[in-house]
């Protein structure tokens, strides 16, 4: 299996930048298409955004669009989410996870999930 380990979360201002990792380990990272997602407490886990195993496809939440990037470095086995221009309504734990599908889609449903990292947004 892959073990996915999240870091890269902390406290910023309304405005500010993070960059979180996901690191994958225990098999090809290349083999697994990346997604990451954010929950908030009382709310179900939403998509965030996703990158395809090829790192040809990418999926973004509407929420996110314009101001998230998802990335990849197969070499460095490790998934990255950039966020900038953040706001308050971006704050939640912020998960990883990954899945061996053929093909990337929107709505598909991830094997491996990380332990999340928290991402606070004050204003």
């Amino acid at each position: 299996q892959v073990q996915l380990v999240e870091s890269g979360g902390g406290l910023v201002q309304a405005g500010g930048s993070l960059r979180l990792s996901c690191a994958a380990s225990g098999r090809t990272f290349s083999n697994y298409h990346m997604g990451w997602f954010r929950q908030t407490p009382g709310k179900e886990r939403d998509f965030v955004a996703s990158i395809s195993r090829s790192d040809v496809s990418t999926y973004y939440a509407e929420s996110v669009k314009g101001r998230f990037t998802i990335t990849r470095d197969n070499a460095k086995n490790t998934v990255y989410l950039q966020m900038n221009a953040l706001t308050p309504d971006d704050t939640a734990v912020y998960y990883c996870a990954a899945d061996p599908a053929i093909t990337l889609r929107r709505d598909m449903q991830y094997h491996y999930w990380g332990q999340g990292t928290q991402v606070t947004v004050s204003s």
